[in-house]
């Protein structure tokens, strides 16, 4: 029987990151794909993690929560030493550099929010006169069909 200091140094299973974490084994290789995690192959090819993905895992769906697209929290990690344990020092320099995209983020809802209502009460989306979709007609001048994909 090991030692309860052996058992902490263990590495752990894909299966049981995904249990102590409450993320899907496909969740966990998605994340390894992204860059986001990091695991080494022991000698039969399986996937080992070392005990501090919990926390990094944990810290990946927080911010997925606070809605930081996978991307920028891939680039923040990245920042970060593979096997260091995110701390609460890291924390506070992600959340503060999260924390002006978030407020934008906001602004902007708060916007569509308050002009929703107009939509609503005509139903007409109108392209012409839709002050969400396109305000003054903006897009007139770029030619006919649709010239959105994404609300600005």
């Amino acid at each position: 029987m090991l030692a309860p200091h052996e058992r902490l140094e263990r590495p752990l299973t894909v299966g049981q990151v995904a249990e102590r974490s409450g993320v899907s084994v496909s969740t966990l290789h998605f994340y390894e794909a992204k860059g986001l995690i990091h695991s080494h192959r022991n000698a039969g090819n399986q996937r080992r993690y070392p005990r501090q993905i919990l926390r990094r895992v944990a810290l990946i769906k927080v911010a997925q929560r606070l809605g930081i697209p996978l991307a920028d929290i891939g680039a923040i990690l990245a920042t970060l030493p593979h096997d260091h344990t995110p701390t609460a020092a890291d924390w506070q320099r992600f959340s503060q550099h999260w924390k002006q995209e978030l407020d934008a983020r906001i602004e902007r809802l708060s916007r569509l929010r308050d002009q929703l209502t107009g939509c609503i009460g005509c139903g007409c989306l109108s392209m012409d006169d839709c002050p969400l979709r396109n305000p003054g007609d903006r897009l007139g001048n770029q030619g006919s069909g649709p010239r959105l994909l994404e609300g600005d």
